[in-house]
Parts: C-alpha cells; sequence; structure tokens
C-alpha cells in the first residue's frame, strides 16, 4: 500500500511540475517607427527583427518587418488618445507566436531599412513578456532616429553639381508645405581629403520632392569624400552619409 501511495505521490507531483512548466502561446507584433513619421514597411526594404531572452541569449523569434507606411491621417494629423492605436492592418510589423513557460525578460534588435544600407541604424529595447499575455494593437512600437539620404554626384568642368534625395526613414517626402516641410530641414555637403574639410555648401530644395542640390568648387584630381548631413533642428532628426569621390584630370 505504501508502493502504491507512494507511486501516487510521485505522480501527482510530476504533474503538477509539468502543469507549472507548461508553455503558454504569447503573440507579438512588433514595429518600427520612423521618428516624426509613419512606419517603415516595404517601401524601404523592411525591418529586421531578433527576438533573444535577455537572460539566456536564447533567440526566441526572427523575422521582417513588412506592410505599409500605414495611415497618414491616424499618425500624422489625429490627435493621439490615450488606448487607441496608431496601426492598421495593412500597417508594417513582424508578427509572431512566443511560447513562454515564465515571464520572460526579451531583448528585440531592429535593423533597418534594409533597402537603404547606408542609413541603416540598429534599435534595442528591452521588454518583460508574461505567458500568454499577447502584446497585439499598436504592438512593441521602436522609434528609428534619422534621415534617408542618397548623395549623387555629376563632375563638371566649373565644379561638382550634388543632388542628394532626403526622406524620413519610412521614405516619407519632404517638400514645401508638407507634413514634412522643406522649409524646417537644412542641408550641407562637404568634401573632405585626409581629414581636413576643403569646402562646404549648403543645399537647397531643388523643386522636387526630397531633393536638394548645390555646388561645391572642383578639386585637383584626386582621391576624396562627399560627407552630407541633413537635420530637422525642431526634432533633432538628423541624418549623415559620405561617400568617395574620384576626380580625375
Amino acid at each position: 500500500m505504501s508502493r502504491i501511495l507512494a507511486a501516487v505521490t510521485t505522480a501527482v507531483i510530476a504533474a503538477a511540475i509539468s502543469g507549472a512548466a507548461h508553455a503558454e502561446p504569447t503573440e507579438v507584433i512588433v514595429r518600427a517607427l520612423s521618428k516624426d513619421a509613419k512606419f517603415i514597411g516595404d517601401s524601404m526594404g523592411g525591418v529586421q527583427v531578433t527576438l533573444t531572452d535577455a537572460a539566456t541569449g536564447h533567440e526566441l523569434a526572427k523575422g521582417l518587418i513588412t506592410g505599409t507606411t500605414g495611415d497618414t491621417q491616424k499618425i500624422m494629423i489625429a490627435p493621439r488618445q490615450r488606448g487607441v492605436a496608431i496601426s492598421t492592418p495593412e500597417a508594417a510589423a513582424f508578427r509572431t507566436t512566443l511560447d513562454l513557460d515564465r515571464p520572460t525578460l526579451v531583448r528585440v534588435e531592429a535593423v533597418g531599412p534594409l533597402g537603404k544600407t547606408a542609413s541603416q541604424i540598429t534599435v534595442t529595447s528591452m521588454k518583460w513578456l508574461a505567458p500568454g499575455q499577447s502584446l497585439t494593437g499598436d504592438g512593441w512600437v521602436l522609434e528609428f532616429p534619422g534621415l534617408v539620404i542618397e548623395p549623387a554626384v555629376a563632375v563638371q568642368a566649373a565644379g561638382l553639381k550634388v543632388n542628394a534625395k532626403v526622406t524620413l526613414m519610412c521614405g516619407c517626402p519632404i517638400e514645401p508645405g508638407g507634413l514634412w516641410d522643406a522649409d524646417k530641414y537644412q542641408v550641407s555637403a562637404s568634401l573632405i581629403a585626409g581629414g581636413e574639410t576643403l569646402a562646404s555648401t549648403s543645399l537647397s530644395y531643388a523643386g522636387k520632392p526630397s531633393t536638394f542640390a548645390a555646388e561645391l568648387p572642383k578639386p585637383k584630381a584626386g582621391g576624396y569624400r562627399l560627407r552630407v548631413v541633413a537635420t530637422n533642428p525642431e526634432t533633432g532628426n538628423t541624418g549623415v552619409v559620405e561617400q568617395p569621390i574620384i576626380i580625375e584630370r
């Protein structure tokens, strides 16, 4: 009888332990929101997301944020209300379901925008997730500060013609009188050699959305670097890109 009782007791304890460790599906949504703008999605190549257990380093999930930039009215125009989502079903997101058996401190690392390599940044954050307590709606929103800058240089007889396409990290356009007003952005270009700045100039809006242009004096033949800096002093949002330039005779 004692053996039977011991066996039953052992089975009950084992069942209790098994039940306590039972993993619960926990849905998680991760989004990348461009600072002062909209969600980063397909139009910019998406954002790579990795979720790990912060305590152990174990990878929990990995994938790509995909979708649209979202609803401009909800994100940029309508007054924000506590508890009211700014995302819509098509808004860019990474969706996964984690099997958690205990409260877990989760670390997220997001890299993007993947389609604009020169302007990519990495954003990290940490959050406690409890088993079965899904993180949906807007989900885990990561802010991506910065500006995407895509410069082009034409070497002319009299100088260097510099054009720069400047957008928010979501690809949202900058133009006079727009939601992202060109008059609020400062764009400059510098020609650099061996760590020394040889010449600098401000770029002006060039009549096409997100396009700024100016000229720099043409240096002697050799290798140089062009640095373009764009910033919005009101928000502190800044982007910087450097690229090599070869000047031939």
